[in-house]
Parts: C-alpha cells; structure tokens; sequence
C-alpha cells in the first residue's frame, strides 16, 4: 500500500504513514489532526462517510476511489479500504495512490480525441481531392478493369463525350465511344489486364464528335483493380479548355503538399514546389534522379517499411515519418502513395503533408503521444492479429514504465515496486525499450 491513516472515534486522523516520497510533496503530512473528511473534495466526502460508518472489526470495506486536493492543482487520487481495530478502536485506512492511472486515463482520451480529429482532417483532404478532380480540365475516367464498367468520371469527360455524367456513371466504357473504336478499346482492356500496360490510341467520339486520344493507366485500391482512362481533347479545344480552366499539372504544380513521382527504384522522376520547400531545395532539378530517401524518414528504416508496404498493398494512408530538409531542417510529415504499374514507365506517386499539430497529446511530464498509437488503426488489416496485440501490449508496458520513471522522479527501486516487478526485470525492460541511461545509473541506483 502507498499510505496508511490512523483515524480515531470522531473522524480525525491521529496518524498517518506514507510509502512514496511524492505524497509527501503533495502536502499529505499536513492530514494529520485534522477530520479526515476535510482532505478531501466535497464530492468524496459521502464516500469517506461511508468509509468510516462501514468500518467494523476484522471486516474490510470495499475500496472507494476519493480525491483529494494538491498542493499542485490537480487533485490526489487515492482508493481506500478501511477496517476498525476493535469494537471502540480506532479505524485503520490502507491506501494506493492512482496518479499512474489516472495519467494513463487522460492519455487515453486524449488519444481518442486525436483519432476523431484525424478522421475529419482525413474526410476534408478527400472532399478538397474530390474537388480538384471535379474542376480539373483534362477529361477522366476511372473504369473497373474487369467490367469496363465506369465507377467515376469528371465534368470534363462528361463534356468530351457528350452526356451527363450521371448517364456515364455505370455504363460499359466502349458504349460510350463510337462502334468503330470497339475492338480497339477490347484490346486496350486486353493490353491492361495481361501485361498492366498498354499503348495509346485514337477512337472516334459517339454522334460525330470528333476523334481523341485514349491513354491508360491500371492501378490497385483495395485487392480490385481499375484502370485510369485520360482523354486528350483535339488541339483547338484544348487550347480553349486550358484558358478556360486548369490543367492537372498545374493543380498539383499548386498543391500546398508535397507530390511526388519515383521510378520502382524510388528515384525521383518528378516533384512539385511544395516538396522542394520541405527539402529546402530551389529547383526541381537539385531532386530529379536522386532516391527519394534521401530526404524521406528520420531513420532509414522508417522509408524502408514505406516502401516495403507499398510494394506489398499497392497503395499508403496515413504513414507518419519526417521530411530532412538540405539545411538539417526535420519536418514531421505524413505520407500517402501509390503504385502505378502500368503506363511506358510504371512509377510510384507519393503525396507529402505535414503532420497536424497536436496540442493534446502531451501530457504533465512533457512527453509526447507514441506515433504507434496513432497509427494503431492503419495497421489493422496489414499485419496479423497476434502481432498487432503483442505491439499494443509492448507500447503499454513502455507506457507504464515511463510514468512509474516520472512519478518516482527516475527512482528506478520505486518504479519497479510499483510496477511489481524486480529491479532486475525493470532493468531487462529499459534495456529492451531504451529507456535512461542504464550505464551511468544502473550501479549508482539509490534504494527506496
């Protein structure tokens, strides 16, 4: 137990023991001689009236969780049980201090709350997208690549063709071109689905619309796989088209985060300026051809597991990693990519933003959320379920030890008493998670 009161017939505490040297510091010796329902808050007071009007020889009360107020401002949570010695004797009162727990506990909602707030930034940057691709004035149509049946297309194509798009949205794709580009598009679609690539060609537009140039590009999202269609207008409307509106290049060219285009040795093919700002580079030459690690992750490994997930899945959400600009600079960023193998040239599109700041999640002590819990949920479905439990259990145990090291000011005897553990496990613990400096401390610990 971390303390245990003496309390007397009228209520008061006559003695008082304290096992921890922080509930010292909170002030708790100053208990003694006064009524012990005056340390607490006036919500707890019931519960130590309870406390004391159950307390009965031999008998242990069922513990109750008070609060009691700090010298610091945040109030001393501590769960009592009590017991009377004798039938006229004083009361004994046992209890254990919860400011681990409680520090856990705000963690954790804290956590929540980033989750929540990460999922709306996530259906904002999908609305803003949406947006780009609705306003864009390159026609374009994303096609199931076994169905030929259209699951998305922009105003653009809607206007190069010549219906709605809601009369696009569904239809087999060769019907919306004139019958003597059938058997092209069937060998397109066939070109696709054999090698993921295919050349570009030339069909005819339905009710005498001119021709225009078909371009493929196959692509995987969520275990289908879908084929990119752009359509190049004829030269004069798309002179018209380019004054009228934006071209893709030059809405990703704007984009305020960083986009960028590898070859499948991750060597940068293209980059836009925002990603030239996070690498504190002046031209898209300076990066052209280099790998992309190169400025990528904090530590190799971090773009190693990128691209390592990216090959297996096709496609990333959500990975937290840095930016290392040219001048030190590190930028905490989050990364979305793709993979395109099909085209003349199969590449990987990576999309560069910088991490939201999150006021949050730090706590007391000054220590900032793991990025493990915030990216708990990316890892469902990637990994196994044994796996995904044995590294919540590891950023846990991390957890705990961290607050067991700050409450019992890096009193390491204390901590592993707190934790029930041995000195020497909590040392095999800090050497496995690398916690403190086991070689300066580890001979010089002081007992509790």
């Amino acid at each position: 137990m971390d303390l245990s009161l003496v309390i007397d017939a009228q209520g008061i505490i006559r003695e008082a023991a304290f096992g921890e040297a922080d509930l010292v510091a909170e002030g708790c010796e100053s208990w003694v001689g006064r009524p012990w329902i005056e340390t607490v808050t006036v919500e707890s007071r019931p519960k130590i009236n309870a406390l004391l009007r159950d307390a009965a020889p031999n008998i242990v009360t069922r513990w109750r969780q008070v609060n009691h107020p700090s010298s610091r401002g945040i109030d001393l949570p501590v769960r009592y049980a009590s017991m009377r010695l004798a039938p006229d004797g004083p009361i004994i009162a046992i209890g254990r201090n919860l400011q681990a727990t409680a520090a856990l506990q705000r963690r954790l909602a804290e956590t929540q709350q980033a989750l929540e707030r990460d999922y709306l930034r996530l259906r904002g940057a999908e609305t803003r997208y949406r947006m780009l691709f609705q306003l864009a004035s390159e026609p374009v149509l994303v096609v199931d690549a076994s169905t030929r049946r259209v699951s998305e297309a922009n105003p653009a194509a809607g206007r190069l063709i010549g219906r709605p798009e809601k009369r696009i949205l569904g239809q087999d794709v060769v019907e919306l071109f004139d019958a003597s580009a059938t058997r092209s598009l069937e060998s397109l679609f066939a070109g696709l689905r054999i090698t993921g690539q295919a050349d570009e060609i030339v069909v005819r537009l339905p009710n005498g619309r001119g021709s225009t140039r078909v371009a493929a590009s196959l692509f995987r999202q969520e275990n289908a796989a879908s084929a990119l269609l752009r359509l190049s207008v004829p030269s004069e409307a798309a002179a018209t088209a380019h004054r009228g509106g934006t071209s893709v290049f030059d809405v990703i060219e704007g984009l305020p985060e960083g986009f960028v285009v590898t070859d499948t040795s991750h060597r940068i093919l293209t980059a836009n300026n925002a990603f030239l700002d996070l690498a504190q580079l002046a031209t898209e030459e300076q990066v052209r051809g280099e790998p992309l690690d190169r400025w990528l992750g904090r530590e190799e490994t971090e773009a190693a597991a990128l691209f390592a997930t990216l090959a297996e899945h096709g496609s990333v959400r959500n990975f937290g990693t840095g930016v290392r600009g040219q001048l030190g600079s590190v930028e905490d960023v989050e990364v979305a990519a793709v993979s395109v193998p099909g085209g003349e040239q199969p590449c990987f599109g990576f999309s560069i933003r910088g991490a939201p700041r999150r006021a949050l999640t730090s706590i007391a002590g000054g220590h900032e959320l793991p990025r493990s819990v915030e990216q708990m949920t990316e890892l469902v479905g990637r990994i196994s379920m044994k796996n995904l439990v044995r590294e919540t259990t590891d950023m846990i145990e991390r957890l705990c030890i961290e607050a067991a090291l700050r409450i019992t000011r890096d009193n390491r005897a204390s901590a592993a008493e707190m934790l029930g553990l041995s000195r020497q496990g909590l040392y095999a613990k800090l050497r496995r998670y690398g916690i403190g400096d086991l070689d300066a401390l580890e001979g010089t610990e002081p007992e509790s």
